[in-house]
């Protein structure tokens, strides 16, 4: 994981970039009655703590709490393949609260956004229509300065950054990183994994296309260092906002999505604004010498190894913190993708993409969902109620040729795409391979897929599970469900077929019937009376 791909709005109606700050700047003392910023309410702070999120869990049976001792070694092997989050209260030599898989489950995911886990993207289409606000934070105020090291006590190996795969070159550390784009002058955040290379050095993956990575290397080209800080224990919002590329200032969209004003806070040694409310920042710069250091390999978020890669060097210039800080690591690897919180946060990122793409060109779509077991972008689901012929081939084309999915399917609202059985079932039954299968070829996929083998570009699928509209109305195609009994009463069963054709469930609801036989014994009787069946196999009296 060097960036998780981002969230592309570049034609959602946003247009050019501006310069920062987006939103409106308030200092700490407007919300606490105009006095001093130095007695600003603590819970106003605190409202979005990482902490709180928690211990909001521990009834919730999303929370699994660890209050013995566990060493660095054993943090891997007890998280890998958990549906719960971990809380463990006592880790390693200094005895530290740590906390990880927090992201790792769209119902957690849900709690944050307090919505219904299905409708976790469309909230945040919602709340990406908040204006920002800011709350000014000075070092007496922003919790998270409450502790500032510096010089040789910015110590990164005495954080409780832990090896979280066999083969990783390092202990690795995740955190959302914060940079001022000279350019723009605006905030740019993303998600980013650092390797531990010294006290005061971590090697940065910077591989993958970024904002970030194109700050850099204009900031190398140009012979200077790049500031930068890295946020560690932020609140699963923040996580999501940090997986979006709009052209807007960055450090926004934290709180448009939180909906309500960001503390923020600038940095003690960079000139960077960041969440007052985080439990941790490492800040530092990447230096510029360009991609100068071995980094990896690394467990990546598609479940296999990235290699060895040519990467930037951060240094450390200052490290600031809670009082009581608790420190989160991220689940990103192995073949659960559904137990990591890089995949979970992915699936967001790639439901918002599609809804993002589909408003221009359908007219109903009913949901999206981008199955997490498959790393959250590979596939994704589409359910759509067709007003005319085409639409699921034209959801189809734009879904892949404007989204990073390697696989898209498209179905009748009738069908669950939340359900595993029900897309199966839909394959198994609404599905002809030579009519209803789009192949694009030669396209560019994501670079960490394996099955790519080293090629540049590769193909991609799309599934037009849905009814042809000449056929969508046929009684044969309804899907069966228990019988109801709703209908007209009639006080005998002659009275009910004379009033037209009608199927075994209206006849007992006609008459009453808790049983049925007895109308089947009767029927008999008219056999021989007029009593006819229709092609869908209703009863009537032939007149």
């Amino acid at each position: 994981m060097g960036e998780i791909p981002t969230v592309d709005f570049t034609s959602s109606g946003v247009e050019g970039r501006r310069k920062a700050p987006a939103g409106a700047f308030i200092s700490a003392e407007r919300n606490v009655d105009a006095k001093n910023p130095d007695t600003a309410k603590r819970n106003d702070l605190d409202r979005f703590r990482l902490r709180n999120f928690i211990e909001d869990l521990i009834d919730s049976g999303e929370l699994e709490i660890r209050d013995d001792r566990v060493d660095l070694a054993d943090l891997a092997a007890i998280m890998q393949g958990n549906a719960k989050a971990v809380w463990f209260r006592n880790v390693g030599q200094e005895q530290m609260e740590l906390v990880g898989n927090v992201l790792a489950g769209r119902n957690r995911l849900a709690r944050a956004f307090e919505c219904e886990p299905r409708k976790v993207a469309v909230e945040m289409q919602k709340r990406l229509r908040n204006k920002p606000e800011f709350i000014e934070c000075t070092q007496a105020t922003a919790p998270v300065q409450e502790v500032v090291l510096q010089g040789t006590d910015a110590d990164l190996t005495k954080l409780p950054v832990h090896l979280q795969h066999a083969a990783d070159g390092a202990p690795y550390l995740a955190a959302l990183d914060y940079v001022i784009d000279p350019a723009t002058g605006m905030t740019n955040s993303g998600f980013r994994r650092l390797m531990l290379r010294s006290a005061h050095e971590a090697g940065v993956d910077l591989n993958a296309p970024s904002d970030l990575r194109a700050i850099y290397m204009a900031a190398s080209a140009r012979g200077e260092k790049l500031p930068v800080a890295f946020v560690i224990g932020s609140h699963p919002i923040d996580h999501v906002s940090a997986t979006m590329r709009i052209p807007v200032d960055e450090l926004g969209l934290v709180s448009s999505l939180r909906g309500a004003p960001l503390p923020v806070v600038k940095c003690v040694t960079q000139d960077i604004r960041v969440p007052a409310d985080a439990e941790m920042v490492i800040e530092g710069y990447l230096d510029e010498r360009g991609y100068s250091e071995k980094e990896g390999p690394y467990g990546e978020y598609l479940g296999y190894y990235g290699g060895v890669k040519m990467n930037p060097v951060f240094h450390v210039t200052a490290i600031t913190h809670r009082r009581n800080p608790l420190f989160m690591t991220t689940t990103i690897s192995g073949n659960r993708m559904d137990l990591t919180d890089t995949s979970n946060l992915e699936a967001l990122r790639c439901e918002l993409n599609v809804w993002e793409a589909l408003k221009p060109v359908v007219r109903e779509p009913q949901a999206v969902y981008a199955p997490v077991a498959s790393g959250g972008s590979m596939s994704v689901r589409v359910s759509l109620k067709q007003r005319y012929p085409g639409e699921a081939r034209t959801a189809l084309y734009t879904i892949l040729g404007s989204v990073g999915v390697k696989n898209a399917f498209v179905v009748d609202p009738d069908i669950d795409i939340f359900s595993n059985e029900q897309m199966e079932w839909a394959l198994g039954t609404r599905f002809q391979p030579d009519k209803d299968l789009i192949i694009v070829s030669g396209v560019r996929l994501s670079p960490l897929d394996p099955s790519l083998h080293g090629s540049p570009v590769g193909a991609k699928a799309g599934y037009d599970l849905t009814w042809p509209m000449q056929y969508a109305n046929k009684w044969e195609l309804v899907t069966p469900t228990p019988p109801t009994y709703e209908g007209a009463k009639f006080p005998s069963l002659r009275a009910a077929l004379e009033d037209g054709p009608k199927r075994f469930e209206s006849l007992m609801a006609a008459l009453g019937s808790r049983d049925g036989r007895e109308i089947v014994r009767e029927l008999h009787t008219l056999r021989d009376k007029g009593l006819e069946r229709d092609d869908e196999g209703r009863y009537f009296l032939k007149k």
